[in-house]
């Protein structure tokens, strides 16, 4: 344990201190592979600029949106100008070789009462439609959200209209086999090249609002079918990429609260420790924000990279504290062995795209010369994670909340139970160790002394 220590202090200090973000695009790391991660587009139909700003959009369920402009509202989900333009943008970018990833959530936050599953399967087929017709010849491997689904969050463990919707919208991209399970569960796997596998995970079988899956062990049979695919892809020496609407882990702005139902957080985890050597990285959106996790194995030591992308909507609750911008993000992956390099993040400054009457995305930061780190395999993360605990000045913290908010303008400062709750999300995915993590009187000591 004290060698370990030793040498964590020894990288820490060669680190030196974290840098800032860089204004450039940063360095293209090589012969890397290459993927783009879109998230929570929210399109709201209903969006335009009313003279009444409660009036603007139904998804500000009647606050007004005084800062409304022809890109959007921070109380408001998506107007198709806002997801055309980040479409737009990354069209400009994108390589022959690329995919993209997207992780759900394409209807707005209303009432039921506004939805219905044909509207449902109207948005999610406007959607596919516009991803289609920007990228014509690249591969798009979706995951299911759960407000994509009439009412929200209650989807089902067998087949049904937006499950059979979703196939035929998706059918382009995916082969027979995945929509097969697509159609029947909401679940898939399909291969990206040889050697790299993408398992889409249903993860609202398992969220705590779904009461059509009360009480289940094994939903849909979706964890049977997980552990067969990890098995498998071990079998044929394949590397896996899982892409899922909600992630593992605890929520990062709510004390002791599990993303997913708590024994199905457990369960996850137990799966993903076990085929740790085969995972080689978690994509995740949801909450909206830009956050990291690392999986600890059972003696403390990391191995899986989790990243949640933040969401193209900057929708926010009229209580909340803060926002995110809407973002983008573009994923350099090693061609050997499939670990995570870096994220290029890029993304919308709301406010200045409304006054200017034009969405300018930008680069907002490399992660690997944002935080010093050579790469964002595991034991990157997880020097950052501890990094940010036992550096004194709270600078370095402080950038990392910067992107979770996507630069949003109005943020307050995360400090006391706030920086807490980030942090202990970040490394601690199981019960035992996030409640330990929460209840350890001097955080920073335990942390260095028990998981290095």
């Amino acid at each position: 344990m004290k060698a370990q220590l030793s040498c964590f202090i020894i990288l820490l200090c060669a680190a030196g201190r974290l840098k800032a973000a860089p204004q450039g695009r940063g360095a293209d790391p090589g012969d890397s592979g290459r993927f783009w991660h879109i998230s929570d587009l929210h399109l709201d139909p209903t969006y335009h600029l009313a003279p009444d700003p409660t009036k603007v959009c139904f998804s500000s369920k009647g606050e007004p949106a005084t800062g409304a402009g022809p890109f959007g509202d921070f109380l408001c989900d998506s107007p198709y100008s806002l997801i055309q333009s980040a479409l737009i943008h990354m069209r400009g970018l994108v390589q022959p070789n690329d995919f993209i990833i997207w992780t759900g959530d394409s209807p707005p936050h209303v009432p039921a009462m506004e939805l219905s599953t044909s509207m449902v399967i109207e948005v999610l087929s406007n959607v596919t439609q516009s991803i289609r017709q920007h990228f014509p010849n690249i591969t798009i491997f979706p995951a299911v959200g759960n407000h994509d689904y009439w009412p929200q969050d209650q989807m089902p463990t067998s087949t049904n209209d937006i499950y059979k919707a979703a196939a035929r919208l998706w059918k382009p991209w995916l082969q027979d086999d995945a929509l097969e399970t697509l159609s029947q569960g909401g679940f898939y796997t399909q291969l990206v090249r040889a050697g790299l596998r993408v398992v889409s995970v249903n993860s609202i079988l398992y969220y705590g609002p779904n009461r059509a899956t009360a009480n289940m062990s094994d939903p849909a049979g979706q964890y049977e079918w997980l552990e067969d695919t990890l098995k498998k892809a071990d079998s044929n020496t394949e590397k896996v990429f899982i892409i899922s609407h909600i992630p593992l882990g605890f929520l990062p702005f709510v004390r002791n609260v599990t993303a997913v139902r708590s024994e199905h957080n457990e369960r996850l985890v137990n799966i993903c420790r076990r085929y740790s050597h085969v995972i080689a990285g978690h994509f995740y959106g949801h909450t909206h924000k830009d956050s990291i996790m690392v999986l600890l194995d059972q003696q403390g030591e990391p191995v899986n990279s989790l990243f949640v992308s933040p969401a193209v909507t900057p929708i926010r609750d009229f209580l909340e504290p803060y926002s995110n911008n809407p973002g983008v993000r573009l994923y350099f992956y090693d061609q050997q062995d499939f670990g995570i390099l870096d994220i290029w993040q890029y993304f919308l400054n709301l406010t200045e795209a409304n006054l200017q009457q034009q969405a300018n995305w930008k680069l907002e930061y490399v992660m690997t010369e944002a935080y010093g780190l050579p790469d964002l395999r595991p034991v990157s993360l997880f020097r950052l994670a501890l990094s940010l605990w036992l550096l004194p000045e709270s600078s370095a913290f402080d950038l990392y909340f910067a992107h979770y908010t996507v630069g949003y303008d109005n943020r307050p400062q995360c400090r006391g139970e706030c920086k807490i709750l980030q942090l202990c999300s970040m490394s601690f995915l199981d019960q035992t160790s996030y409640s330990t993590c929460l209840a350890a009187p001097h955080r920073r000591r335990y942390l260095a002394t028990n998981h290095l």
